[in-house]
């Protein structure tokens, strides 16, 4: 199996990268954008303006902890059949941060009791210690930037890597997109009239972070180079 990120790791990554998130109490659902910031050990708070009714509704709560779940839903910032990639849930207790900052601003921490990440049509649990001790994949947050630009501005490059699949996936191909991108690799997706699969491609070794993106791609090309030459061999 081609190696990728962890579970935990995934869950942690699309949390880094996450702009907005849905948040359903016993009483109401909450659409919530760029209120939230995960530390270091995995703690997910909350930045939540005093005069609304989120607000309202955690500092009311029995001893001020507020049950509730909170749902994220990861996108592919390229234009593919399916989009969604995974969502995570989890689920806890809100409680006031210890120390209010600012006066208008309600700090809720996030006690968090499970986590959950659906992917490939299957779900999983988490595990709470093995979630904290996981980081962010380090392509995380330019993850959007850097498929976007292979996908405008280098289709060719991407053309060319799609070589290194299985010659049958571009077997009636329509369309082909990068979809996935994380330090152990890149994820292509070749769709057809009416599936799709997708082709994780290797790098050679992990990604330390973004200045290590163009060599590991420039290797992963060689490969298809030189993988050419050999089938142009084979053929004389």
């Amino acid at each position: 199996m081609a190696p990728g990120p962890t579970n935990a790791e995934r869950v942690r990554s699309v949390l880094a990268r996450a702009d907005s998130l849905s948040l359903t109490t016993d009483a109401t659902r909450y659409e919530l954008i760029s209120m939230h910031t995960v530390d270091d050990g995995g703690t997910l708070r909350l930045r939540v303006p005093a005069a609304t009714p989120l607000a309202a509704e955690a500092v009311s709560a029995p001893r001020a902890s507020l049950p509730c779940r909170l749902h994220f839903t990861d996108i592919a910032p390229t234009p593919v059949r399916d989009r969604v990639r995974s969502r995570v849930a989890l689920a806890g207790r809100l409680t006031p941060a210890e120390v209010q900052a600012e006066p208008d601003i309600l700090v809720l921490r996030l006690d968090l009791s499970r986590a959950a990440l659906q992917r490939d049509d299957r779900a999983a649990r988490v595990g709470l210690r093995e979630l904290a001790a996981a980081r962010p994949d380090p392509l995380a947050i330019e993850e959007t930037a850097l498929l976007t630009h292979l996908h405008h501005d280098h289709a060719d490059m991407v053309s060319a890597l799609s070589h290194l699949a299985d010659p049958g996936f571009h077997h009636s191909l329509r369309r082909l997109h990068p979809v996935a991108l994380d330090r152990h690799g890149l994820v292509l997706r070749f769709e057809y009239a009416r599936n799709h699969r997708d082709v994780r491609l290797t790098f050679p070794s992990p990604v330390r972070d973004t200045t290590d993106l163009g060599a590991r791609l420039d290797q992963l090309l060689r490969r298809h180079g030189a993988g050419a030459r050999g089938r142009s061999g084979d053929q004389s």
